[in-house]
């Protein structure tokens, strides 16, 4: 009789943890401690599934460390983009290992190695012990270490089954013949997750295409004669950074692992020491499911199915948890489908359909409508059809045909609807569906409602997703896009594949959705006193936002080219300075051998900082501190920018111009800032560097769009430090910026207690770090590590700056002390955000909150004060028919395409609604130029 087949799980605990605390973004749980349990209870759902569905024979659940590894000594820049771990989400993880220890299953860790690393080198010991092995990873980058006994588990999503890819799966998946593949198309497209560069301007598609026509990194190097173009000059360019790119992307499969599989058995669980942590987390129902009460019961038959109360999250659920939900329990929601719910959804195809649909929508005080298109992008796609629904639970769909006359025409009967000001038109992300329809020549008047944005307001940091409000408002599933068009890849089809009933009923249900959701979300703004910053601010600039992506902004690609030719020297001439300072040849991108260098070499500091491996520490901050030791420490910096700038932006931005236009048309995004800020994407123009000479000189690729036109830039000045000088009423920072002094320079007067005209250099600057600190909530040891001065010398600025501005300390305290009564702080105009942690028992989150207590109404307000300027901006524009354009925003910036004719009129216009946006005590100052280019503008 064969022995039974052993079947190893290891899991990727921070790609799970993470996954299991976003799964509750929108209503983290919290037990009567104020401790942020998600990440916990989420994490414990996933391991009991996995034991009770899977039954493995062994198990280990396998960790970074925050030691850096051989990747990062390697490569600087090596996951430097990735943001830092949430606070609340960081306290959990001790909470993690205890539960794997309360449940007898190892937890793997070493200095030096990542997760992958590990779970690499156990798959391949376990393969030849004659394991099944499954790495339970949402990353793509395992797909490497399959075979033919070694799987990547995939954890579902919105309730649905695992993913197990093998070696079929994976080869498909990529388009290759041999799964290490997999390493050669991460090095030559890079990895945006680990920051892993790859060669710039190389994507997924490129990628692929090389590796089946050289089959690897190295062939292709070896045979760059056989490219053409622009592709031959990125590969050749860029050969050490493909190489270095795929030795990134490696994953290690020889760590020194203390254990091998076969001391990975499942063991019993530890029923005292379980017992013990669910009491502490509150968590009661796992503990009954568990049978803790009783006797312990073996993990791997840990739990029986039941049903999860309605609205509850799974751990991968993309639903929301519901703020009702009920206690936690293991399974998957029972939600409501189009199958469960009694509908009437028509299509209107004949034209006594469309008669009638138009005169129902007529004598409408509201409809909700919707747009099925063939694309993401509103400024390309393609009209697909069109849903409207008056009524709960009735709606109808319009196919639109793919002819481009015949679809206007069509559209063209629901302009009168669309451009009735007595209808209230609702939408859920109304700014892409008011995009699509003005290029069939719609004009959409009348009160506009979206969905997406009043849910925002009401509740700014959950998802606002048209499924998720769905799930968690209405305890219903709506049918899944994947469902028609099938998932994302080659296989998937278009919309106008999908035949008339069936989209009929998706794109139908659609609007009655979002239909059902204004009706809850109405009444939602009232109760938070946000319908008027909805009403008079957010949906006023939906028109405006679309108006300007519409615009875009003109890119000469030729001067990113030369500036890029210009970084590449600028590069290799930085190199060069570097190693004839050092006197010798070494590989300036590696911080091991920069450390070497530095401290072993040169000797510039005597006790230099070491990380967790042992190795000198070269980081930004490390070496910003030691420029006066040694030149070379400056040269490094400049050397490690001026590599960021190029692969990062310059090399980029050309990709990214549309050949119809010859312009960027970036998207603005209103909800995706809890303070309300906008954002932008596609690109992230936000992001474009100007603190150095080189990364403002990006901004000369943004020009006007033709000889009689320049761009006028308008920036706000100091706009925080105004907005907290209004709200706070400090009488002696509305003095100085009401006389017009040098708001840094004075504050070093009274911090430092000297005349104005003795305030030195240092002094502003040290004033200056404190005026935007304070902003962030800074402390003495921040202000030290930033002034790289004393903690004692910090510790006395911000106490007198507190006496010379104490009414700004009083702000401060009683934003922190409302937050703690009502749960949240408000903007001028009445924006909230909501502080759950704000009386947290945990110090560190508590101190988060308190800052975002402080910070949050200033930031929202310069925020909405930008956004009125824009709405008035906008409409004083079209009202008098000037042909310049408003075609940016950035920050506290608004960026003007403006007509040489017009220019002192637009001047005077947009510096009066900036100045006049919000009525405050406080002056604001506005800076405004022009210039052939954004640079010279701004």
């Amino acid at each position: 009789m064969s022995a039974a087949p052993k079947k190893l799980f290891l899991l990727d605990a921070m790609a799970l943890i993470y996954r299991a605390y976003f799964a509750f973004s929108n209503n983290h749980r919290i037990n009567s401690k104020g401790q942020n349990t998600s990440a916990i209870f989420g994490f414990t759902n996933t391991l009991l599934e996995v034991l009770r569905k899977e039954q493995p024979t062994h198990i280990a659940v396998v960790f970074d460390t925050a030691a850096p590894t051989a990747r990062h000594e390697e490569f600087a820049d090596y996951k430097a983009h990735r943001e830092e771990i949430p606070e609340d989400l960081a306290s959990s993880i001790p909470y993690v290992v205890q539960l794997c220890e309360a449940f007898n299953i190892p937890v793997l860790a070493i200095d030096g190695f990542e997760a992958d690393d590990i779970i690499g080198t156990l798959a391949r010991q376990a393969e030849a012990k004659g394991f099944d092995t499954y790495m339970m990873t949402p990353d793509k980058d395992y797909g490497q270490l399959v075979d033919k006994h070694t799987f990547i588990y995939k954890p579902p999503r919105g309730g649905g089954k695992p993913e197990v890819l093998g070696e079929k799966e994976v080869c498909a998946r990529w388009e290759i013949e041999r799964v290490e593949q997999v390493k050669d198309i991460l090095g030559l497209m890079g990895d945006a997750v680990d920051n892993i560069p790859g060669i710039p301007g190389v994507g997924e598609k490129t990628a692929i295409q090389l590796v089946k026509q050289f089959g690897s990194v190295e062939e292709l190097l070896k045979n760059t004669d056989q490219l053409k173009g622009k592709l031959k000059e990125k590969v050749e360019n860029n050969k050490e950074m493909a190489l270095q790119s795929k030795r990134l992307a490696t994953i290690m499969t020889d760590v020194p692992v203390a254990v091998g599989p076969d001391d990975l058995a499942l063991q019993e669980i530890n029923k005292d020491a379980l017992r013990e942590l669910f009491a502490e987390l509150e968590f009661r129902r796992l503990g009954e499911q568990l049978g803790l009460d009783g006797p312990a019961p073996a993990a791997a038959t840990a739990t029986k199915t039941s049903k999860k109360p309605s609205g509850q999250a799974g751990l991968f659920d993309e639903a929301e948890a519901s703020p009702e939900a009920e206690e936690e329990t293991t399974a998957p929601a029972d939600k409501k489908t189009i199958r469960e719910v009694a509908h009437t959804y028509k299509s209107a195809v004949k034209e006594a359909e469309l008669d009638a649909l138009i005169s129902e929508l007529k004598s409408a005080k509201q409809f909700c409508f919707d747009t099925e298109t063939t694309g993401l992008d509103a400024h390309t796609a393609e009209l697909v059809g069109m849903s409207f629904a008056t009524k709960v639970h009735t709606a109808w769909y319009v196919p639109v045909p793919d002819d481009r006359a015949r679809a206007t025409e069509l559209v063209k009967r629901f302009a009168g609807v669309f451009a009735d000001p007595a209808i209230t038109k609702v939408a859920q992300n109304l700014k892409y569906d008011y995009s699509v329809l003005r290029r069939y020549g719609i004009s959409i008047d009348g009160p506009l409602f979206d969905t997406m944005i009043a849910h925002f307001l009401i509740q700014p940091e959950m998802r606002h997703s048209m499924d998720v409000l769905a799930e968690t408002y209405l305890g219903y599933s709506p049918v899944s896009i994947e469902t028609l068009i099938g998932k994302r890849g080659k296989e998937q089809r278009s919309m106008r594949e999908v035949p008339l009933e069936e989209i009929c009923e998706y794109a139908a249900e659609d609007a009655d959705v979002t239909l059902q959701l204004e009706k809850i979300f109405s009444p939602k703004l009232d109760k938070t006193n946000t319908r008027k910053l909805f009403e008079e601010v957010e949906m006023p600039l939906v028109p405006v936002l679309s108006d300007m992506e519409a615009e875009g902004i003109t890119v000469n690609p030729k001067t990113l080219y030369e500036l890029s030719g210009t970084l590449a020297e600028d590069i290799a001439t930085t190199e060069a300075e570097i190693q004839d300072m050092a006197g010798s040849r070494f590989n300036v991108s590696s911080p091991k051998q920069v450390g070497e260098v530095l401290f072993d070499t040169l000797k510039i500091a005597e006790k230099p900082v070491k990380t967790k491996t042992g190795q000198y520490s070269t980081s930004e901050d490390v070496l910003s501190k030691l420029e006066h030791k040694h030149p070379i420490v400056r040269r490094i910096l400049d050397y490690r920018e001026l590599v960021k700038l190029k692969n990062t932006y310059v090399d980029v931005l050309p990709q990214l111009i549309r050949p119809d236009t010859g312009r960027i048309h970036t998207s603005f995004n209103q909800v995706v800032a809890v303070t309300g800020r906008l954002s932008s994407d596609n690109p992230n123009l936000q992001n474009i560097p100007i603190r150095t000479e080189r990364g403002r000189e990006i901004r000369k690729a943004f020009v006007p769009r033709g000889k009689d036109y320049t761009l006028l830039s308008a920036d706000y000045s100091q706009i925080e430090l105004r907005i907290i000088a209004e709200l706070s009423g400090d009488k002696g920072m509305l003095s100085a910026f009401g006389s017009g002094e040098d708001i840094h320079a004075a504050t070093a007067a009274k911090v430092y207690g000297v005349p104005l005209n003795e305030v030195t250099s240092d002094m502003r600057r040290n004033a200056k770090m404190v005026n935007f600190g304070i902003i962030y909530g800074i402390s003495a040891f921040g202000l030290a590590d930033r002034l790289n001065i004393s903690r004692t010398e910090a510790k006395s600025i911000i106490e007198n700056y507190f006496k010379q501005y104490s009414a700004i300390k009083d702000y401060m305290d009683a934003s922190i002390e409302q937050a703690r009564k009502k749960g949240y702080v408000e903007t001028i105009l009445g924006r909230r955000r909501y502080l759950r942690d704000i009386n947290s028992a945990n110090a560190t989150v508590r101190g988060f909150a308190e800052r975002n207590a402080i910070n949050a109404p200033i930031q929202g307000s310069a925020a909405d004060m930008i956004k009125v300027a824009m709405i008035n901006i906008h409409r004083d524009l079209d009202k008098s028919k000037f042909k310049t354009r408003m075609v940016l925003q950035v920050h506290d910036e608004l960026v003007f395409d403006c007509h040489r004719e017009e220019l002192d009129t637009v001047r005077e216009l947009v510096e009066d609604r900036m100045k006049h946006a919000l009525k405050l005590k406080v002056p604001i100052e506005v800076g405004i130029g022009s210039g052939k280019n954004w640079l010279e503008a701004h």
